[in-house]
């Protein structure tokens, strides 16, 4: 889509979805089918429903484009025996008055029933543009990258960040040995694991103050108040007790798994919240993996975005996740992108980038995504440095700063022997 027909479309107040749809039926009236399945259409017409409803409410077709077909249906469906499969991309649009400020209207519209219309065997959600006049009713995020950057005190560079380890099991007191020594290394971001959020071993009202307790420690000894986002997932009502508890405790960033709270939880804590919210997506491999199924991660960032998560995950370079180079460097670059007019607050997200990053994934994370508003989150590739976790994390800024000064890493290295012993551990593939 160019940008002359996003700005026309921003214009209405219609918002449009892009899809890729697969069926061995006549293409034109399975469309029709999906958008009267996904607005005002009845199998059969019932007495109230009159041509002005139908003007005023029902889903349009824009456009109609076959960009392929094949043998045997991608997703299991009632086809027309001997029938080849037609994949066409589509546009539908809604008029915003269907779904008034509703997120989680927004979503069912977009990805509802029509994902299992027996005469598709394929329909995947590609893109979303919204007007103007939805965007402003939403929360969207009220840290991002210059509140997290404030925060946390760090500037010109990412954020070098890591999960306490092991993921789960530990008690409060052995979470806070594991801080302490993070933060005495050097982190400047430290979050929980999306497995621990508020469990009998160690409940959110017993983690969090023994690990504030030290994080404070250390920032009245330096200056430096590490950002720590503790997963306070769970119910609305939990959620708002464990963000008051961080907050009481001096903490600066809370921890959600996005698709277990949902986007009503979601929207309940971003307006209680007085936080930054940290968005793991578990989970989210589910709804993407199979490629004529599902939706892409652009117009997921966006509907989160909006409900109003300040960071999220998209992976690593060379990572353990199966997704490949060109889509984590495109999800990276959709969190980056904003969501409003040029007037409007900034509304980007802070991509965090992990999943088994070590210092030889630096320069290409850099020179593809093209931003160091990003935090870098490595496990193993801080705490499993020979020289320990503080020779990890400079480890990482110096890679760092060879990537930003367009410094070869084995040269840059030469004068740096955190970054020399982890180009060692780690040899290049």
């Amino acid at each position: 889509m160019g940008a002359s027909t996003r700005r026309l479309r921003g214009m209405t107040d219609r918002f449009f979805a892009t899809y890729l749809i697969e069926t061995s039926g006549d293409i034109e009236p399975v469309v029709a089918e999906l958008a009267g399945e996904q607005s005002t259409a009845t199998r059969l017409r019932v007495p109230l429903e009159t041509d002005a409803l139908i003007e005023k409410f029902a889903a349009r077709v824009e456009t109609i484009t076959v960009v392929g077909e094949r043998p045997t249906p991608s997703l299991a469906s009632i086809g027309t025996k001997g029938a080849l499969y037609v994949q066409a991309r589509i546009v539908i649009s809604w008029p915003v008055h269907n779904i008034g400020s509703s997120l989680p209207m927004l979503m069912t519209t977009l990805l509802g029933n029509q994902t299992g219309m027996r005469r598709l065997s394929g329909i995947r959600l590609e893109s979303i543009d919204l007007p103007p006049s939805f965007i402003q009713t939403t929360p969207r995020p009220a840290f991002g990258i210059g509140g997290t950057r404030k925060l946390s005190g760090v500037f010109g560079r990412p954020l070098i960040g890591s999960v306490v380890k092991p993921n789960i099991g530990l008690s409060p007191d052995d979470t806070a040995l594991v801080v302490r020594d993070l933060a005495a290394a050097g982190v400047d971001f430290i979050k929980d694991d999306e497995l621990i959020a508020n469990p009998p071993y160690s409940p959110i009202s017993q983690r969090v103050p023994a690990a504030m307790r030290v994080l404070n420690q250390h920032a009245e000894k330096t200056g430096k108040k590490v950002m720590y986002a503790f997963n306070i997932t769970g119910d609305t009502d939990e959620m708002r007790r464990g963000h008051d508890t961080v907050l009481e405790n001096g903490g600066t960033c809370v921890m959600v798994n996005m698709n277990s709270v949902g986007l009503a939880g979601l929207v309940a804590l971003r307006r209680h919240c007085s936080l930054p919210i940290h968005g793991h997506r578990a989970g989210w491999a589910a709804m993407t993996r199979a490629p004529m199924l599902g939706l892409d991660f652009a117009p997921y960032q966006t509907i989160h975005r909006l409900a109003g998560v300040d960071h999220i995950h998209v992976s690593g370079l060379g990572g353990k996740f199966w997704e490949t180079e060109e889509s984590i460097v495109s999800s990276a670059r959709d969190c980056l992108t904003p969501l409003s007019l040029p007037d409007q607050p900034d509304d980007r997200a802070m991509p965090v980038v992990s999943g088994g990053s070590t210092v030889r994934q630096v320069a290409p994370t850099y020179t593809k995504m093209d931003t160091k508003d990003l935090i870098y989150a490595c496990g193993g590739g801080i705490m499993a440095h020979p020289g320990g976790p503080a020779e990890g994390v400079r480890s990482l800024i110096d890679a760092w700063e060879s990537a930003m000064q367009n410094i070869g890493l084995e040269q840059y290295a030469a004068t740096r022997p955190a970054l020399a012993a982890a180009l060692e551990h780690w040899p290049a593939a």
